[in-house]
């Protein structure tokens, strides 16, 4: 048994040994196994990092165990004006705190280069905070990873080895940072890596960020009892898969999953914790938050665009905005990308801050006709946010309203024009000939329908 060490001596030999291309085995206390606290696209959502930071902080002073901190991607949000002009004031806040509280692993996403486009960058600053920084992604310029793919640590009495890799979905990267990017394609990567990262004894924890479709090919390359962390796609999900557990935690602090491991090669217990964003706020970032927002927002961007009685679920408001997008266009359903949208909208006042923090991107109106068979096809994928089997599982998917009117032979749909670019990811078909709606863009036509309800 290696000896246990302090936390301060702890976070001392991580901020020692940033530069080496392999970490040393980590020491934590024993005990009888130990706690991950899971997070994954984050997106610099600011309305629930001070509630998710109490959150984490209670647990880790709570537990009579030790505790990891697992963040699966996604941090920085560029669409979030404050986190761009700040520089990530409060993400990098955030996970100073955190990394402070226990061991924080991080695996990068493909929004880790959105407020600086050189991924280098934000290896070295994470890796000052005492951060252990994985992936698989390789710098273009000099033909090396950016940083290694596997760790390993020892907590609980417990051996524990963690993998990760990214996303090679390149246009989901930053422009600015897609040049300096060469990403393996994960199936392939994970059958030619996996093996050597998790052999031996001990507890396995892949962190995927390359989403639910290559994940499903990836998990039967893993070892029975390992605990796989999918992120990407904004999902909530657990998969059983004899002692292997696959779990996506949301997107956007909404919640946070707590793995609980006692013996390696059986399955974690997994606990799911719902973040309220009227709860209790970290006293870390409580006066930090609203500082840093009066600096930074403009009068506009405080300006108040709609109001809604009750709060909206992250489904209900893209259903609404669907079911917008269908009146105004004069279609019989509306379909709309689920990434288009971050978080729900919160009850009373919106200001446009907040509007743009539920539905993420401006866009066009695209119509088409369809026939009856086709609309089907097309339905059978929509509105995923439900309990829907892993075999079912599309990646992207589509969120869709009204239901159309039945017995008809022929059908009119319109989508927002992301979603009819890449048709194929969305609608799972290249065969849908979209025309442009002139004049009308998206967030409008969803401001004036929250005004009209």
């Amino acid at each position: 048994m290696r000896a246990a060490i302090t936390r301060r001596n702890l976070m001392a030999l991580l901020a020692s040994t940033a530069a080496m291309p392999v970490f040393p085995t980590i020491a934590m206390a024993a005990g009888e196994g130990f706690q991950a606290i899971i997070l994954s696209d984050l997106h610099s959502a600011y309305e629930r990092m001070g509630q998710l930071l109490s959150v984490v902080e209670k647990q880790v002073t709570g537990a009579g165990i030790p505790q990891v901190i697992l963040i699966n991607g996604d941090i920085f949000e560029l669409g979030n004006v404050v986190a761009s002009r700040s520089g990530g004031e409060i993400d990098w806040t955030f996970l100073d705190t955190l990394a402070k509280l226990a061991p924080t692993i991080v695996n990068i996403g493909n929004h880790e280069p959105d407020l600086d486009n050189d991924l280098a960058h934000f290896v070295a600053r994470a890796r000052g905070l005492g951060i252990t920084v994985l992936s698989n992604i390789i710098d273009k310029r000099s033909g090396k990873p950016y940083t290694q793919a596997g760790t390993t640590i020892e907590a609980g009495g417990l051996t524990v080895k963690i993998a990760a890799l990214g996303t090679d979905a390149i246009n989901t990267y930053p422009k600015t940072a897609r040049d300096k990017l060469d990403i393996p394609k994960p199936v392939e990567w994970a059958r030619a890596n996996l093996p050597t990262l998790l052999g031996g004894d001990g507890v396995n924890i892949v962190l995927s960020h390359a989403g639910v479709v290559p994940d499903r090919d990836i998990l039967p390359i893993v070892p029975d009892g390992t605990l796989m962390i999918g992120g990407h796609d904004h999902l909530t999900l657990t998969h059983e898969q004899g002692e292997t557990r696959y779990v996506h935690t949301g997107s956007w602090s909404s919640a946070i999953t707590i793995a609980t491991f006692t013996t390696a090669g059986k399955a974690a217990e997994l606990t799911r914790i719902e973040i309220d964003r009227s709860g209790p706020t970290s006293a870390v970032l409580k006066d930090l938050i609203p500082t840093v927002l009066a600096k930074h927002l403009k009068e506009e961007e405080r300006a108040v665009v709609a109001h809604t009685a009750k709060t909206m679920t992250l489904g209900e408001t893209a259903r609404f905005a669907a079911e917008a997008m269908a009146a105004k266009a004069n279609a019989d359903i509306g379909f709309i990308g689920h990434t288009s949208f971050g978080t729900g909208l919160p009850a009373g006042d919106i200001s446009r801050f907040d509007f743009n923090a539920a539905l993420r991107f401006e866009g066009k109106l695209m119509t088409s006709e369809v026939d009856a068979a086709v609309l089907s096809a097309i339905l059978a994928r929509c509105n995923q946010d439900g309990a829907i089997p892993l075999v079912a599982r599309t990646g992207d998917f589509l969120y869709a309203a009204p239901n159309a009117p039945e017995g008809s032979q022929r059908y009119r749909i319109v989508c927002n024009d992301w979603s009819a670019i890449n048709q194929k990811s969305y609608f799972g078909r290249d065969d849908i000939a979209f025309v442009e709606v002139p004049d009308i863009k998206l967030k409008q036509l969803v401001i004036e329908a929250l005004a009209d309800g």
